[in-house]
């Protein structure tokens, strides 16, 4: 199987991640369908995570909310160098369907990304550190393909890990 050349400019990422939205719907009920080596796949998305620089991108802290879990409040707070109810009233928000989240600025971009960079990438929460949530994070990888659809149009480690996945699995391409 030969490798295919990474795509990593935003715009075509967005383009083809919506051209190919209903064909990664189908990817995870291909995935479910087949036995397919978990282990392989995970493999195939360390090696694309490793040849991204997130640091070029930071479109996931564009894009995709930052949930928090009551646990990592205090450590996230101290982080920003914040008092805990500072830190809530400041940089925290209840979402309806996600929970706490980190407040968001005018542009959609997370209140803690400067430039490309997090100012609290150190203390940042699990929901981050876990991104882009493909082989680590809560559930099965079946369950978390749910959410890769729309990853796959901002995310160049989701677009590519997807399609690498595609031609791992034998998965018969529509588009």
């Amino acid at each position: 199987m030969s490798e295919r050349p990474l795509v990593t400019d935003l715009v075509q990422i967005k383009r083809l991640g919506e051209l190919k939205r209903d064909e990664n719907l189908r990817l995870r009920l291909h995935m479910k369908r087949h036995a397919i080596v978990e282990r392989r796949l995970k493999i195939i998305s360390d090696d694309i995570e490793k040849k991204t620089e997130c640091l070029s991108c930071a479109n996931c802290c564009r894009s995709a909310t930052a949930r928090l879990q009551e646990r990592e409040i205090e450590s996230v707070a101290k982080g920003a160098g914040m008092r805990v109810n500072d830190f809530m009233e400041e940089c925290v928000e209840e979402s309806a369907d996600e929970g706490m989240i980190l407040r968001r600025n005018e542009d959609g971009s997370c209140v803690f990304l400067h430039g490309n960079e997090c100012l609290i990438y150190r203390h940042r929460p699990t929901a981050c550190r876990h991104f882009p949530h493909l082989t680590s994070g809560p559930g099965s990888l079946a369950w978390r393909m749910w959410e890769m659809p729309d990853r796959a149009t901002y995310c160049p480690i989701v677009y590519n890990t997807l399609e690498a996945w595609k031609d791992e699995t034998d998965f018969q391409r529509t588009v």
